[in-house]
């Protein structure tokens, strides 16, 4: 927000201060100065002259010698190539050591053999157009018309350039000091100075608004308040110099008498503000309500936009003129011809034209400040102020009466003030009085023990709210340093620490940590050779995704790790192990937000990396853990893996995870042109199933009876099972048993394997005796005999 602090001075007279200790004052009361300049800051030694004499230069048939009074005495001669200058015109004269916007330095010289002592200047050459001067021309000197001027008035002055403009950096909870009468409120506080706003006030009318329009408003959720006045006999023309300084102070280009009226009410009430030709208000009637479906408008700016029904827009009696808080359509602006129009001053749902404005691509000045919520009591003050400046300038006659179709909500906010506790908030001492003093200055009613707030202040709901304000009117540079109160409890979550030791015991293992995005590809699942028919497809759509390539949250990391594997071999690194623990997001029937669950991921490929070393990484990270009993299973199905290189782990009956080599269909749409290898653990199994506690073990006082078992079985049965069987038949003596051979060759018939493993029994309490060993070993060739197993003789 622009502040022209000449208008502001309409309003509040903040004393002889500068613009810096204005700046500096400002913010620290809670309006945040982004920074200020003054108006024609680059311009310097550029005064008004008047040239007393010109005569063509001899050396030239284009050229002209002009003898040009700039307040010195003598005459100063300047040398132009303009052909719009006359005697006794005045200009704009740039001096010898002069400089203009752009940083262009003028100094004085010859011109085809005759000094020149400085330049005439165009408007452009002082940064301005004909917006900001209509009666000047474009190409040629500025001819300067401006009353009460005289030679060597230095030019900012004489034009009005001589603002200076303040810019704020407004906070969306404060719409109201998106205007000069709101920041104009909090300098009259801050400073301490009275407010003078006055009240709208229209002299004179002709006629009755209702003879000529009737409003509707079909959606009054979304449109709590809309007034409208109108304005006959209307005349376009150039607004005065004041209106168009002020606008210009402000950022907004002035443009014509109706057209400025609006933008000027709007930047003075913070209200926006929209004229209609009446003439092409069909039927005489404007109805409010949503856009019918396909619906369309061609907006000011000429371009046909397809509105959906939960879209507002102000319509007449057969089509849509506006998109309601947006834009007005292509025939809702002011002609050149236009003799009546209606001021349409409303109030509509903020969420709504946020929403509208970014679905149509269009944010403007208005909807900037309509999507902030604005009050509906500011509508009849705005649309008044309108009607009030066109009787001012001449431009119209306003025409007698007023449609207001309000809905808005008039139930006060009371908020219970409690010096006590703001004191305590604050850790200030602030009287009951200065409290009432303050918020009695920014317009708050004091009821008793209540507090009720202005309807433009929607942003003071709690006592935490009067605490702020009162602190920045007391004065934040008095409020003490103290040091804080209390200690800090925060400590990490146990399955926080879980997962900094799971990602600890990686790191040791060599292991790089990558992060990915949780959103990804849907296409990401065809390039994985999931099924279409795959639960792992069901996943959250997002509603605004940056893109096709992450418009859905991931239901597996495993597409985010294969990506990563891949930058990294077609980045010639010859070998990768890498490691994430990431999130997936998984889709609850019934319920709107997915379960979302931490997957610990490993990536490998490269020489010194195949499935045993994978499974190695992922039985060390287990034993870290603390998670005991894992079992692998051996899996052919899975599209993603290898057929007969991949394994599901399972703990205490519950998935854990798998484990494999990824299919070499799949390794080729990634273009990995080498074996890779990846595990997926889900972090809450392995959470869950962490041993409760780790006791002491004592080193063993009884010496171990060893045993070696030499087996014949058929070669599709996983050694696991194996295991499994004898560590069930030994029992709690079992130490240790270690594979240590298997052979498939002549001497074993085909389809079959041998497999030697050696056993380690030992018991905590005693020797064991060689009786005892040799029945542990029977107990063992009785159970894998149920599998099919036989001692190799």
């Amino acid at each position: 927000m622009n502040l022209s602090m000449k208008w502001l001075a309409d309003y509040v007279d903040v004393g002889n201060i500068t613009p810096h200790e204005f700046s500096e004052a400002m913010t620290m009361s809670g309006s945040k100065v982004e920074g200020w300049e003054r108006e024609g800051a680059e311009i310097k030694n550029v005064v008004v002259g008047r040239v007393d004499e010109i005569v063509r230069h001899p050396d030239s048939d284009h050229m002209f010698i002009c003898q040009v009074d700039v307040g010195a005495g003598a005459p100063v001669q300047i040398v132009t190539g303009a052909q719009n200058v006359r005697q006794g015109d005045y200009v704009p004269a740039a001096l010898h050591d002069s400089w203009l916007p752009g940083g262009v330095h003028i100094k004085k010289g010859k011109l085809r053999g005759v000094e020149s002592c400085g330049m005439l200047c165009s408007l452009s050459e002082l940064g301005l157009t004909t917006h900001d001067f209509p009666y000047a021309v474009e190409d040629g000197i500025f001819i300067l018309e401006e009353p009460d001027m005289k030679p060597g008035q230095d030019i900012q002055s004489a034009i009005g350039l001589d603002d200076v403009c303040v810019e704020f950096e407004i906070t969306s909870n404060r719409p109201d000091c998106l205007s000069v009468t709101g920041l104009a409120r909090e300098a009259a506080v801050t400073f301490g100075k009275p407010l003078d706003l006055k009240a709208p006030a229209v002299k004179a009318t002709v006629d009755d608004i209702k003879n000529h329009l009737s409003i509707e408003v079909l959606a009054p959720a979304l449109c709590p308040r809309y007034t409208a006045r109108m304005v006959k006999n209307i005349k376009i023309s150039p607004s005065p110099r004041w209106m168009r300084e002020r606008l210009r102070a402000s950022g907004v280009r002035p443009i014509n008498n109706i057209v400025d009226i609006t933008n000027y009410v709007m930047l003075e009430y913070g209200q926006p503000m929209h004229a209609f030709d009446y003439k092409y208000v069909e039927g005489g009637k404007i109805v409010v309500r949503n856009a019918k479906p396909g619906e369309t408008i061609m907006t000011l700016d000429g371009v046909d936009r397809v509105l959906s029904p939960e879209m507002l827009v102000i319509a007449d009696a057969k089509k849509p003129s506006a998109v309601a808080g947006v834009m007005g359509g292509e025939y809702s602006g002011i002609m050149d011809d236009t003799n009546m129009i209606v001021f349409e001053s409303a109030c509509f749902n903020g969420p709504s034209v946020r929403t509208t404005a970014k679905k149509l691509g269009m944010r403007t000045e208005a909807s900037g400040r309509f999507e902030k919520q604005l009050d509906p009591a500011t509508t009849i003050p705005a649309v008044e102020r309108a009607c009030e400046l066109v009787e001012l300038l001449g431009a119209g006659e306003v025409v007698g009466g007023m449609i207001d179709v309000d809905n808005s909500d008039h139930t006060e906010r009371r908020i219970k003030l409690e010096p006590d506790w703001i004191n305590s908030f604050l850790g200030i001492e602030v009287p009951v009085e200065e409290m009432h003093r303050i918020l009695t200055r920014l317009e708050c009613r004091i009821d008793g023990e209540f507090v009720i707030p202005p309807t433009f202040r929607a942003d003071l709901a709690h006592k935490a709210d009067l605490a702020e304000e009162v602190a920045r009117f007391y004065g934040y540079d008095k409020i003490p340093v103290t040091a804080i109160r209390g200690t800090a409890n925060g400590r990490y979550t146990p399955i926080q620490k879980f997962g900094q030791l799971l990602g600890r015991t990686l790191l040791a293992q060599g292991l790089y940590e990558v992060a990915t995005y949780s959103f990804i590809s849907p296409k990401y699942y065809d390039k994985i050779g999931l099924p279409a028919d795959s639960d792992y497809r069901k996943c959250v759509v997002i509603q605004n995704p940056l893109g096709e390539d992450t418009s859905v949250m991931r239901t597996t990391t495993v597409p985010s790790m294969l990506e990563v594997l891949s930058r990294n071999y077609n980045n010639r690194n010859k070998a990768a192990a890498l490691y994430e623990i990431g999130n997936v997001y998984l889709p609850v029937e019934g319920r709107e937000l997915p379960d979302e669950r931490a997957c610990v991921t490993i990536g490998a490929y490269g020489e010194g990396h195949d499935f045993f070393t994978l499974k190695g990484v992922v039985e060390t990270l287990l034993s870290a853990a603390g998670v005991e009993g894992a079992e692998y299973a051996a899996v052919s199905d899975d599209p993603t893996y290898h057929p007969g290189r991949c394994a599901e782990i399972t703990v205490n009956g519950q998935k854990l995870g798998m484990i494999g080599e990824v299919h070499p269909a799949i390794c080729q749409n990634y273009q990995i042109g080498a074996r890779a290898y990846i595990a997926c653990l889900d972090e809450a199994v392995l959470f869950e199933n962490v041993a409760p506690e780790r006791g002491y073990k004592p080193l063993p006082r009884f010496p171990a009876a060893t045993r070696d078992l030499a087996l014949i079985c058929d070669d599709e049965l996983p050694v696991a099972a194996l295991e499994k069987a004898i560590r069930e038949a030994v029992g709690k003596v079992l130490e240790e048993v270690s594979l240590f051979d298997v052979y498939r060759g002549a001497q074993v018939a085909e389809g079959k394997k041998s497999v030697a493993y050696s056993l380690t029994m030992r018991a905590d309490d005693r020797t064991l005796t060689d009786e005892e060993a040799d029945a542990a070993i029977k107990r063992v060739l009785k159970s894998l005999a149920n599998l099919g197993v036989e001692i190799r003789s």
